[in-house]
């Protein structure tokens, strides 16, 4: 996965110089640059944006203070009246990632690493996914069946004349790319295995872990009615910024209906290395989601129940 990463953004960076130096577009260098090539002996140099680069601020403690809180870009200073060329550059090549993060796939590699089957919605491909919102949130006729050959599912919203149910799944777990590839790649290994047995050892019973390819948050209403399951857990991939392309949300539904609106979601977003850690989410999902079987609810009444 480390290796992968870094390929990509090689090609990235070595893809914005050479836009930038083909239009002549880049700003000459000024002020704090690097000084030394952006790729040296196979290492990636991005221009370090983290700490303030002011040359005549009045209270620089105070912007070092700002920068210690926000990954914002703020407190880089300027040459007369454009960027410098360290945080242009950082710019296209963070802006880069993020445009990434949305039209790459989730690899087939990573998928079989982690022993996830995908299942398929109406966005048959990207540019669906993006063009026609709803269609990501419906599931297509083969992802409906495959979802049914692979999660168990309560016998009873089939066969009526079943008494008890067999083998009754109360979460079931699906891990959609949404609006982000790169986030699933970068959390569902930390936080998936310590989520199920957290869940495992409350003596909650877990369905097959499985994939929304071209997912939306919606798609969960679709799974939790199908398979008749007490709780759903959607892992998303969010919208990429400038500051991360890796956050990932986790949201929660108990018992969907057609009449589900998103008020009755539970939400636990920013979930990556820079913001809640995953192994961290995993715990609180643990907990949240024994509140949620307790309650027999999520979302505001889920907040109201347990004030």
């Amino acid at each position: 996965m480390a290796n992968y990463q870094n390929d990509m953004e090689r090609m990235i960076v070595e893809s914005v110089l050479a836009e930038l130096r083909k239009s002549g577009a880049a700003p000459a260098a000024c002020g704090n640059t690097s000084g030394g090539s952006v790729i040296e002996d196979g290492v990636i140099n991005l221009p370090d944006i983290d700490h303030p680069t002011l040359t005549n601020a009045k209270n620089y403690a105070a912007v070092e203070a700002m920068k210690q809180v926000t990954n914002a870009r703020i407190g880089l200073g300027r040459c007369g009246t454009r960027q410098r060329t360290d945080t242009w550059l950082r710019f296209q090549a963070d802006h880069a990632a993020a445009m990434d993060a949305v039209f790459l796939d989730v690899s087939d590699d990573f998928l079989k690493a982690n022993n996830l089957e995908t299942i398929t919605t109406q966005a048959a491909t990207k540019d669906d996914f993006l063009r026609e919102p709803n269609w990501g949130t419906r599931l297509s006729e083969q992802g409906i069946k495959k979802l049914h050959e692979i999660c168990q599912q309560d016998t009873r919203i089939h066969e009526q004349r079943f008494q008890t149910t067999i083998n009754k799944v109360q979460v079931q777990i699906i891990i959609a790319d949404g609006l982000s590839s790169r986030a699933i790649e970068a959390n569902i290994p930390e936080i998936l295995p310590p989520l199920v047995q957290g869940l495992e050892a409350a003596g909650i019973t877990v369905g097959t872990p499985v994939f929304v390819k071209n997912g939306r948050v919606r798609v969960m209403d679709q799974v939790g009615m199908e398979l008749g399951c007490d709780v759903v857990l959607n892992l998303i991939g969010e919208r990429p910024g400038l500051g991360t392309a890796s956050s990932m949300s986790a949201y929660l539904i108990y018992r969907p209906t057609k009449e589900t609106v998103e008020a009755d979601r539970t939400l636990i977003s920013n979930i990556y290395a820079g913001g809640t850690p995953p192994v961290e989410a995993g715990a609180q999902l643990v907990d949240l989601i024994q509140d949620i079987l307790k309650y027999q609810c999520t979302g505001v009444k889920l907040n109201e129940a347990t004030k």
